[in-house]
């Protein structure tokens, strides 16, 4: 798992796990590459991430990938990313390709739906919440100003 400031280095990345993992006999390597669309007026999307919490869910993660003879790599932004630009990767090796290719899918729902990672919209030059699409996560919630 790598954690960057800013947006991601596709290409840089890519390239990088390839040439990483190339010769340890997968047969496949799917990437996913999340870009932030230009939509409902925002500038791009702002990350915060309680790191601890993430690694806990990605070891959760790579012994699932491991007990399917694969293997998982995650990048992911903190911090602003803009329009068009590149938040989050995520990639399967698998010697075989449907074990990858289900793998890579159930991965990518699970950040969605399960990792500490907050989402803001950038508009106007200010990070607002983006509450509507997130999901909570088991166990943890918002206190608010004046809640004990």
């Amino acid at each position: 798992m790598e954690l960057y400031r800013g947006a991601l280095d596709v290409e840089e990345i890519l390239i990088r796990w390839f040439r990483e993992e190339k010769n340890l006999n997968y047969g496949a390597f799917i990437p996913f590459i999340g870009i932030v669309r230009d939509e409902n007026g925002i500038s791009g999307l702002s990350f915060d991430i309680y790191e601890p919490m993430l690694l806990k869910w990605f070891s959760r993660w790579d012994r699932v990938a491991k007990s399917r003879g694969a293997k998982v790599r995650m990048a992911h932004s903190i911090g602003d990313v803009l329009i068009h630009e590149s938040s989050y990767i995520s990639a399967v090796y698998s010697p075989k390709r449907r074990v990858a290719l289900e793998l890579i899918d159930e991965f990518v729902e699970d950040v969605k739906a399960n990792a500490p990672i907050w989402k803001y919209d950038i508009i106007n030059g200010s990070r607002i919440y983006a509450k509507d699409r997130s999901t909570p996560i088991e166990g943890s919630g918002i206190l608010l100003k004046g809640s004990s």
